[in-house]
């Protein structure tokens, strides 16, 4: 491209400075070779604008495109980051809970007594009194801690039922 042609784009685009402008318009007014070349230019231009149509693709398309990035997007699992301390911390509460039962349940048997008599000797286990534990409260958050775990559970059922049937 030569240097004429590069200034004459430049001002049929409007990207060259005001004094430039000037110049170009006062060549073009002035000079044949000039002249020739900005109508071939704006000639060009002209067809460009005429000939290129922004085609808008259906509304069809753009609903199928976006439903498989959205049906896309769902199909990924969910990450959730899971800090491996806070699982260690529980099953060490357990591992201790357990262990410390145990180690008393092992303390507060009576190790003395021998095996050779066969003496039955009743066993009286006393259990607390759960009436204290069951009052009115909270039996009413036990279930309504249920209700809402079960309500969970359906809602995800239904949600696994409606993406094997899709």
């Amino acid at each position: 491209m030569s240097n004429i042609e590069e200034r004459l784009w430049n001002y049929v685009d409007g990207s060259c400075s005001n004094e430039e402008k000037i110049a170009i318009a006062h060549l073009i007014a002035t000079d044949e070779a000039y002249q020739q070349a900005y109508q071939e230019i704006l000639a060009f231009d002209q067809e460009l604008q005429t000939s290129i149509e922004i085609e808008m693709p259906p509304m069809a398309f753009t609903y199928k495109v976006m439903e498989s990035i959205r049906a896309e997007e769902a199909a990924k699992p969910l990450k959730a980051n899971i800090d491996t301390r806070i699982i260690k911390v529980i099953a060490g509460f357990f591992i201790v809970t357990i262990a410390a039962l145990l180690i008393f349940a092992l303390a507060s048997t009576d190790w003395s007594a021998g095996t050779t008599a066969k003496v039955n000797i009743p066993v009286k286990v006393s259990l607390p009194e759960v009436k204290n534990y069951f009052n009115g409260s909270m039996l009413k958050g036990f279930l309504f801690f249920d209700v809402v775990f079960g309500l969970f559970l359906f809602d995800a059922y239904l949600r696994r039922r409606k993406h094997q049937e899709a």
